[in-house]
């Protein structure tokens, strides 16, 4: 029979996502069928699954690490933001249409079902189910209808692992006070705590955890140092962008607007990670450096971003960078942007509506039909290099430029390419995730690569955390904890 143990967070961005994939890993090395769930994710950094949905990129990492492939069943409720009060969801892997936030409250509780369906499907496959919830266990007001945190844990009769972050700061009362506001049952749930990204010497907080302890009869499971090699690892959340990317030296210089939908930034990673490559994350209020690369990255509500876009005037320093003999790349939502204009005419991200592109691609997109979700592969054009990625998008993309497409995608042609050859746009993400390809692009540029898959440099990191973690967690403990996954 599989046993589950749930992992959450005495808020968001303390490290759940990350501290489970390398749980992930030491579990899968140790010999067991390990695969990881969330009930409930809110990302626009998503990945296709291999059963035709999608889930949020830090579940993908998560099965990664496993050895397993993705499944839509792995994250069955995920909200995709596309503005300030509302979203897309995303049921089972397929998009069931938009929500607000505040009906969303209310309508969730309906989603239970399919959530414990979900976990039930993954328990049958499995020895052992890691569950991550979201945000904060201690969202007291949300409580009433939750399916993410203590609500699903109830649900499911499992036992919770808090997890607190103690380079934030107040991490004993994030620990403790969690225990005092959560309900009475709720609190009985959690069996043990986790401190995570510790810096400087672990002994110096061994009084602090003995407190934290004491004050919540919770089982210490471990003070975890913090790892640098997680770097390597995809960011889920948008807000960690600014400390992803930064100038590293002389060399190849590529600057990317960071608009407010941005979606699937993990395709940055591999060049973020190269030797000789200066990646900057430009933030709102800033001009676009001179530089040798803009890239525009997907975008979850593409007319909304451009509009930010020119308020910003970034097309202007888009226009000036092109002028001087620039490249640009287009990904998805910024390759729509590239082009002429965006239709929308069936009101997809908002009221129906057709907008003006940056025109530096004869291509114009209309936005209708079903969301495209699939993993391609194909070959880099003219040089004819392999590639490997995936496709997640709304909208059919023509034009003159298309005639040029960047990539062959086994017969089918994808994205364009300016009469210049300095303005490329494709709907392929994870382009840049293969060696060759990358290396063929950035050779475009004048610059070498390593031409290593970036998949490499994932998989050793995750390796690294695993041995991490088994040296600072109580993993036989925390198997010790994981009840039997009853009912289904």
């Amino acid at each position: 029979m599989a046993r589950a143990l749930m992992f959450q967070g005495t808020g968001s961005s303390v490290g759940k996502s990350v501290l489970v994939a390398g749980l992930c890993r030491a579990l899968t090395r140790r010999g067991l069928r390990v695969r990881p769930f969330k009930p409930q994710n809110m990302s626009n950094n998503a990945a296709v699954t291999a059963d035709g949905g999608e889930i949020g990129r830090a579940q993908a990492l998560q099965a990664r690490a496993c050895g397993v492939p993705l499944s839509v069943h792995m994250n069955p409720v995920l909200l995709k933001p596309q503005g300030m009060t509302g979203s897309q969801l995303v049921v089972r892997g397929q998009m069931r249409g938009q929500v607000r936030a505040r009906d969303f409250q209310s309508f969730k509780r309906g989603l239970m079902p399919e959530v414990l369906g979900s976990f039930h499907t993954l328990a049958d496959q499995a020895d052992i189910v890691l569950v991550e919830g979201a945000g904060s266990a201690s969202e007291v007001n949300l409580r009433a209808d939750d399916i993410a945190n203590m609500g699903f844990a109830q649900a499911a009769d499992i036992d919770v692992v808090l997890i607190g972050d103690i380079d934030r700061g107040g991490v004993i009362a994030s620990l403790v006070g969690t225990k005092v506001v959560v309900a009475p049952d709720d609190a009985r749930r959690i069996r043990g705590f986790i401190v995570n990204r510790m810096r400087g010497d672990p002994a110096l907080f061994a009084a602090g955890m003995d407190e934290i302890a004491r004050m919540t009869g919770w089982q210490a499971m471990g003070l975890v140092p913090f790892l640098d090699r997680v770097r390597a690892l995809p960011a889920e959340d948008a807000a960690d962008l600014a400390a992803a990317g930064g100038p590293r030296g002389a060399g190849l210089r590529i600057a990317v607007p960071c608009l407010p939908m941005i979606a699937n930034f993990d395709d940055l990673d591999p060049l973020a990670a190269e030797e000789g490559v200066s990646l900057t994350m430009v933030p709102r209020g800033q001009v676009l450096p001179d530089c040798d690369l803009i890239i525009l990255p997907g975008a979850k509500a593409t007319i909304a971003d451009l509009a930010m876009l020119r308020a910003e005037g970034w097309d202007t320093d888009i226009h000036a960078h092109v002028r001087r003999g620039g490249h640009v790349l287009g990904i998805c939502g910024g390759y729509q942007m590239l082009g002429r204009c965006i239709a929308d005419p069936a009101g997809i991200e908002g009221p129906p509506a057709t907008v003006e592109g940056l025109g530096l691609l004869d291509v114009t997109t209309v936005l209708e039909g079903h969301k495209r979700l699939e993993d391609v592969r194909g070959e880099l054009l003219p040089e004819r290099v392999p590639l490997h990625g995936y496709e997640m998008h709304i909208g059919c993309t023509e034009g003159p430029d298309a005639a040029r497409p960047l990539v062959d995608l086994g017969g089918r042609a994808d994205g364009a390419v300016s009469a210049s050859g300095r303005i490329w746009g494709t709907y392929v993400h994870g382009l840049l995730a293969d060696g060759r390809a990358r290396a063929a692009l950035l050779a475009r540029l004048g610059a070498g690569s390593h031409a290593r898959d970036h998949d490499a440099t994932v998989d050793a990191a995750l390796d690294a955390l695993a041995d991490h973690l088994e040296g600072y967690l109580d993993i036989d403990g925390l198997l010790a904890m994981a009840r039997p996954v009853r009912g289904g």
